[in-house]
């Protein structure tokens, strides 16, 4: 699945509001908060059974955000421990398989009628849920240590109204989008991934991974987080530092030769274009296009 594909399924726009963090510019406050912003407690994990993690799929799910988490939660090792620190099971709406980004095919092992609670729900990027689903992502995190959302999942899990007035991110190239759909969430521009309270979210992709990385850490410990780390050769330090996605928090340069969306900043379709007083504007989706061309003014050049 590639970007525009994954914007398209994720994200289903408001075309008549634009949030006033929605625009290219505010990101500097943004990443002060995230840096004052208290460190999570630490959580205590079960002392007889395994921690239960619920992954939510739906149709599109992107493999990378929810296989990463998987394989950082179940390789992790415990000495002495007589169980495994976590257990992993996958949740859809029904129990009709998913495909997935690429075509993989994945037969859910429950639904949400009969899903164990879970106490670490992973959401990856995926179609937008159902009111059924939002319901059970809603009455689940009620008794959750941590709901985290990987990449533009964080579209779903705001979608339930739990990140209401709170930091979160998203994949880079959908801050704009995220921004314009929840303008009483804070876009959290160049974090790698965010935390408050029970909640978090995820960069895109990779950060997923770190993300689940710094839920083994709050658990068992930095030690523990590291050996896993070892064990799986991932060398990434993103996990350390929720700041580190910090080169995505502006705009990709642009040039008369290299032009980058007038809405969000990211990487063109040259095939999207408007003039608007005597110049032309790209766009990376037809969305975007859309949303310039009803109201050009905000977005044109000065």
């Amino acid at each position: 699945m590639n970007r525009r594909e994954l914007l398209q399924r994720s994200v289903a726009l408001g075309l008549s509001v634009v949030g006033s963090n929605a625009l290219p510019g505010a990101t500097a406050a943004a990443l002060d908060r995230a840096k004052e912003a208290t460190p999570p407690r630490p959580l205590t994990p079960p002392a007889n059974e395994s921690i239960p993690v619920a992954f939510l799929i739906s149709e599109g799910a992107v493999v990378i955000d929810f296989c990463g988490p998987w394989e950082v939660f179940q390789r992790v090792s415990i000495p002495d421990r007589k169980y495994d620190a976590f257990s992993l099971y996958t949740v859809a709406e029904s129990s009709s398989p998913i495909h997935t980004s690429g075509g993989m095919e994945i037969t859910p092992k429950y639904t949400i009628a009969n899903a164990p609670p879970p106490k670490v729900i992973v959401i990856p990027a995926q179609s937008p849920a159902s009111e059924a689903t939002k319901a059970w992502i809603r009455s689940a995190t009620k008794n959750t240590d941590v709901t985290m959302s990987v990449c533009t999942g964080a579209f779903v899990l705001a979608s339930t109204g739990l990140l209401s007035g709170k930091p979160a991110t998203t994949h880079h190239g959908a801050y704009v989008d995220f921004a314009m759909q929840y303008p009483d969430i804070h876009v959290e521009r160049g974090a790698r991934f965010v935390e408050v309270g029970n909640l978090a979210t995820a960069g895109g992709l990779t950060s997923g991974m770190d993300l689940a990385f710094r839920v083994v850490e709050r658990y068992f410990g930095r030690d523990v987080a590291n050996q896993t780390a070892s064990v799986l050769e991932y060398q990434g330090q993103g996990w350390l530092n929720p700041s580190s996605n910090a080169e995505f928090a502006g705009p990709i340069k642009q040039s008369a030769n290299h032009p980058v969306c007038a809405i969000c900043g990211m990487e063109i379709d040259r095939s999207l274009s408007s003039t608007y007083k005597g110049k032309t504007y790209y766009f990376c989706v037809r969305e975007h296009k859309q949303i310039f061309d009803a109201s050009p003014e905000q977005f044109a050049a000065k």
